[in-house]
């Protein structure tokens, strides 16, 4: 018995020794954290998605304590969440636009032409191994393949007819998407965007002709009617500046090609 309560009181004297050890290390060493740090983390919708370019949110939040990120960097909160940090950090908050990615193609399986049948791994990565960049005659254009779909967290892409389509709605911006897009036919652009080049092909105008229904052909037609002068043409397509742009429809009008859309 004597040998049990011995045992006992050593473990105990031991414990204590190594939790007054523990303590005293702990406040050695322990890392002073910014309070705003976790205010703005608490802020954060938490989605962890990468789309500020940091590793989740945890890491934007310690960026924006130190100042090296916009306090409207969260591109799922939007302007809402940069507000209410603005208001943690004491700065105030800029008017952030907000932006949704966007397809640029409608080729879908009624416009475009295919060059043969594809019944291989359906995974649009995949196409850089498969002859003529897969089997739709444009080869700039949208394979259909869903690999932005699986990437997407937060369900706005789906694939329909053969094109991927994006729900403006559900769409956070987080540019998941945009970076795993093998063709790099989606890019982020401004919600309230009045006109868009449904397009991204650099071919030149008969072999888009040629490809697609609906490809730009780079006519300059857009160019001529802007009375904005938002639109120019670049490696044989049209491009439209968003911020010149005043969505007054004339170049969807008058593109023959049909090719530039309103939003």
């Amino acid at each position: 018995m004597t040998g049990i309560i011995t045992a006992a009181a050593v473990v105990g004297i031991v414990g204590i020794f190594v939790g007054l050890f523990l303590g005293i290390a702990g406040l050695k060493f322990r890392v002073d954290t910014d309070p705003r740090e976790e205010a703005v983390l608490g802020a954060l919708p938490g989605n962890n998605c990468g789309g500020c370019g940091y590793a989740g949110c945890s890491g934007l939040a310690a960026a924006i304590a130190k100042g090296e990120a916009r306090v409207d960097a969260c591109p799922v909160g939007g302007e809402p969440v940069g507000r209410q940090i603005a208001e943690i950090m004491g700065v105030e908050a800029g008017s952030a636009r907000r932006m949704v990615a966007f397809v640029h193609c409608q080729g879908d399986c009624e416009k475009a032409g295919a060059d043969y049948s594809y019944s291989g791994e359906q995974d649009c990565r995949m196409m850089a191994f498969v002859p003529g960049g897969g089997p739709k005659s444009c080869n700039g254009g949208c394979m259909g393949y869903g690999s932005c779909v699986k990437e997407c967290p937060f369900d706005a892409i789906a694939v329909v007819r053969g094109v991927a389509v994006v729900d403006r709605e559900k769409c956070k911006a987080c540019s998941k998407c945009v970076a795993v897009c093998p063709k790099h036919l989606i890019s982020l652009m401004p919600y309230d965007a009045g006109t868009v080049v449904a397009c991204q092909s650099t071919d030149k105008g008969p072999v888009t002709m040629k490809a697609c229904q609906t490809g730009c052909i780079g006519c300059g037609i857009c160019v001529k009617n802007c009375a904005a002068e938002a639109v120019r043409v670049e490696n044989f397509h049209a491009v439209i500046d968003q911020d010149k742009c005043t969505g007054c429809g004339t170049c969807v009008e008058k593109c023959p090609k049909k090719a530039i859309i309103a939003l």
